[in-house]
């Protein structure tokens, strides 16, 4: 008896295997309909790509915002074209283009959609979107691009980019996908963090002409975009708008700054671009034309460019040697011009007159007690010595090193120290007749625009800065901006040296820049001249106003335009009267810095 049982168990088994085999061979190979009904809905995934943050000026004016674009996506695994010829006209795109674009995607991935066509307009879209039907695996994925109202600021700004492999290879958190928009400069790469937002996802049903049947189980596993953080920029839209104005034809730079908080007003390079000629599909062709042009307009020189600091460094100098006690508000030098090439000025001069008149042989002979001090028999290692001491005292003041603001790619210029002329002429080689130079800020020393407008911010804050940033506030809470950017900075000088050196630089102008005074406003200001072995010298000046309650301090740069009272020393004062005042009274003066013809 058990052995019949076994045997009909088993007889069961089999006559039901053999029932599901046979269904089975019926569904996969004879009808085929379950088949074709699965492939003929599939399941799409739709990245989601958030808005970008938006970003504001100082005062609530719109600085940059989003224009929708669309990108025609493609999968190359459901791609199907039938007469090419027709997809190249219909498309606007050549064969070439269509091969390369499909390998690209297939090399990316078969399954995964990848950009066919990149950055369609509006206008495209609308005479394109009739025949994807026609093109099983083409789809529309909504993006946007940055646009300006005001074609200002582009350095300061940035732009956005096509996201690079190595750029990918370094997304540990696998945020981006190939064809993402990424920030390359300015504060759409540093913040691009916080600008980016976060990425939904939509998963939907389409049938193999691509038509959209809904979404996948009601959508169910989709999840939500969220929009980027905005930010409120430190910058004044106007003073920018009216720097670039001033600048416009011009090579060089203008950097303002709100001492009491390292905010920066206005930052501009010149000559500029408008920053809407690096958004949309014109990217690569206006980057290639750009990077070209031998004005070298993409080249940021507020915090890439370094000049030596002339004349102004003299006011460092001063109060190095006033914290030392080396050095007194009464100490006295003659006008020796055999020491070194000064101009006509009263002589001797108290320390007062020598910032007054920017004596050169006085900063001379003030700098070698600085620096040979006796502390050492040898000549050689004495001067070793005392440059090593005050470097680290001049590197206090933000020289010497990136300031670290908000954006990449910031120089730090130079402080030199014995070992770089220990390189230069050999170990005990050298003393204070091959380093003189440095005195009067010339020589191998080296600093930033940046750096010099900070230098006006201390010189404003008698003896303190905050390191120069351009965001203000994050969706709105300035708490959210960097800490660093929040941390005072002291320089190492007791503020009462501050006196005299604001009050010689408030009659200095009267001197050496009489352009640059303003009625009924004193403005504290030092002109330089930045030598250039390549033609005219580059015109400096650096001021902060008004003198009693700073409230803007600037450096400006105008490269080739000779002697700092002129050039720099006039665009900084309109600067300065745009900011306080919201308009400028001298037009002829701003016809004067308009027109450009200061070597004359």
């Amino acid at each position: 008896m058990r052995d019949q049982r076994a045997a009909v168990i088993v007889l069961v088994i089999f006559l039901v295997s053999a029932v599901l085999l046979l269904k089975l061979f019926t569904i996969q190979v004879v009808d085929d309909s379950f088949l074709r009904r699965a492939e003929s809905n599939a399941i799409q995934r739709v990245v989601d790509h958030p808005y970008r943050g938006l970003v504001y000026d100082r005062t609530g004016k719109l600085l940059v915002f989003n224009d929708p674009i669309f990108d025609l996506m493609v999968v190359p695994r459901e791609f199907q074209v039938g007469d090419t010829a027709r997809f190249c006209e219909l498309f606007r795109i050549s064969k070439d283009e269509l091969i390369e674009g499909y390998n690209a995607a297939k090399s990316y991935s078969r399954v995964k959609p990848s950009p066919l066509i990149k950055q369609l307009s509006t206008k495209d879209f609308a005479r394109i979107q009739d025949f994807l039907v026609d093109y099983p695996g083409l789809f529309i994925l909504t993006r946007s691009v940055r646009s300006y109202p005001s074609p200002v600021a582009a350095h300061a700004l940035g732009y956005l980019g096509e996201i690079s492999a190595g750029q990918l290879k370094k997304d540990t958190l696998l945020y981006y996908s190939q064809g993402d928009y990424i920030g390359l400069s300015g504060l759409e790469k540093y913040y691009e963090n916080e600008l980016r937002g976060k990425k939904g996802v939509k998963y939907k049903m389409v049938n193999v002409r691509g038509v959209d049947k809904g979404p996948f189980k009601e959508g169910q596993y989709d999840t939500l975009s969220f929009a980027g953080k905005n930010l409120t920029s430190t910058l004044d839209l106007e003073l920018q708008a009216y720097g670039e104005l001033l600048m416009s034809g011009k090579t060089g730079s203008v950097v303002a700054i709100e001492p009491k908080t390292g905010e920066i007003l206005a930052m501009l390079s010149a000559p500029f671009y408008n920053p809407n000629e690096l958004a949309g599909a014109a990217f690569g062709k206006t980057y290639s034309k750009l990077n070209k042009d031998t004005s070298k307009p993409l080249f940021n020189r507020p915090i890439m460019a370094t000049y030596p600091p002339g004349s102004i460094f003299k006011i460092v100098q001063s109060l190095i040697g006033l914290q030392e006690g080396i050095i007194t508000p009464t100490t006295t030098f003659a006008c020796n011009r055999s020491l070194v090439a000064c101009h006509n000025h009263p002589s001797p001069v108290n320390l007062f007159g020598a910032i007054r008149n920017s004596c050169n042989p006085y900063y001379h002979q003030a700098f070698r007690q600085i620096i040979n001090q006796d502390v050492s028999s040898n000549t050689y290692k004495d001067t070793e010595i005392g440059l090593n001491a005050w470097r680290e005292k001049v590197l206090k003041f933000g020289l010497g090193a990136p300031l670290s603001l908000d954006m990449s790619g910031e120089k730090g210029g130079n402080i030199p120290s014995s070992k770089l002329y220990d390189r230069i002429y050999g170990e005990g080689r050298w003393k204070y007749s091959t380093i003189y130079s440095l005195s009067i800020g010339q020589g191998e020393m080296e600093v930033t625009p940046l750096q010099m407008a900070n230098l006006a911010a201390i010189f404003a804050n008698k003896g303190y800065y905050y390191t120069p940033h351009l965001v203000k506030a994050i969706d709105g809470d300035s708490k959210k901006i960097p800490r660093k950017f929040q941390e005072k900075h002291t320089v190492g000088v007791d503020p009462h040296h501050f006196d005299l050196i604001q009050d010689a630089m408030a009659e200095a102008i009267y001197g050496t820049a009489p352009r640059a005074v303003m009625k009924d406003l004193v403005i504290a200001g030092k002109t330089g001249t930045a030598q250039n072995p390549h033609g005219e010298d580059h015109s400096v000046f650096i001021a902060f106003a008004p003198k009693d309650d700073p409230k803007i301090a600037i450096a400006v740069y105008v490269e080739n335009a000779g002697w700092g009272g002129r050039a720099a020393a006039t665009t900084a004062s309109l600067m300065i009267e745009k900011y306080l005042r919201r308009t400028v009274a001298r037009t002829e003066l701003q016809d004067y810095v308009l027109a450009g013809n200061f070597v004359y």
